[in-house]
């Protein structure tokens, strides 16, 4: 591994309340750090984009190819009780949220499991922006963590009828790298086909879901 740290995702203890989740810390190595900043893709726009549709370069791109690695997904299967390693896998890219961002949703069918990796330098203690796992879809206040989106930081979590997560409002830079493992190969062209046509509509109407 280039720069993730695989002995610091698989110390980072699973849980099974509400669903099956974990959250970990330091999953990045130090020295990899400065040149993932300086690396990361220069988006303009809020959304997730595909990492093909983006040129990465240098420290970044070797993040990029340890997500890539069988190693990876096996290390994320075994903390999430799943065979991840033969699934296909999208990763995509955020560095801007829109207010509208965030909202409590379990992810859809098609989805396995999904993994981000945070990567902001400093964050705002007010909420806003703070993933949070939680019990149902009404409630903000009701979960069981929340997670700071600083550098280094990862969630993952199993999907299911019951894996309600989201953020409160937040509007402004929010660096985030997703992988998301997906029932089969024709799902991950329809998840790229929908983060360009969701970021096509946020670009006429930025307020829009």
């Amino acid at each position: 591994m280039r720069v993730l740290n695989l002995e610091a995702i698989a110390a980072a203890p699973a849980a099974d309340d509400p669903y099956r989740h974990f959250v970990g810390a330091a999953v990045l190595k130090p020295d990899a750090v400065p040149g993932l900043l300086a690396d990361f893709p220069d988006i303009k726009q809020p959304g997730f984009y595909p990492v093909t549709d983006l040129t990465v370069r240098g420290t970044f791109a070797d993040l990029i190819a340890d997500m890539n690695e069988p190693a990876f997904s096996q290390v994320l299967g075994e903390k999430l009780g799943l065979e991840l390693a033969s699934k296909p896998r999208l990763i995509t890219i955020r560095k801007w949220s829109a207010a509208s961002d965030g909202r409590i949703h379990t992810d859809s069918l098609s989805k396995i499991a999904t993994t981000l990796i945070y990567l902001n330098e400093q964050w705002a203690d007010n909420g806003g922006g703070r993933l949070r796992v939680l019990r149902g879809p009404k409630d903000f206040e009701d979960y069981t963590k929340e997670i700071n989106p600083v550098v280094g930081s990862m969630f993952g979590f199993r999907r299911a009828e019951n894996s309600w997560h989201g953020h409160l409002p937040f509007a402004g830079e929010r660096k985030v790298v997703q992988i998301t493992w997906l029932i089969d190969d024709s799902k991950v062209a329809h998840k790229t086909r929908t983060a360009k046509w969701t970021r096509w509509l946020k670009r006429l109407n930025p307020f829009s879901a």
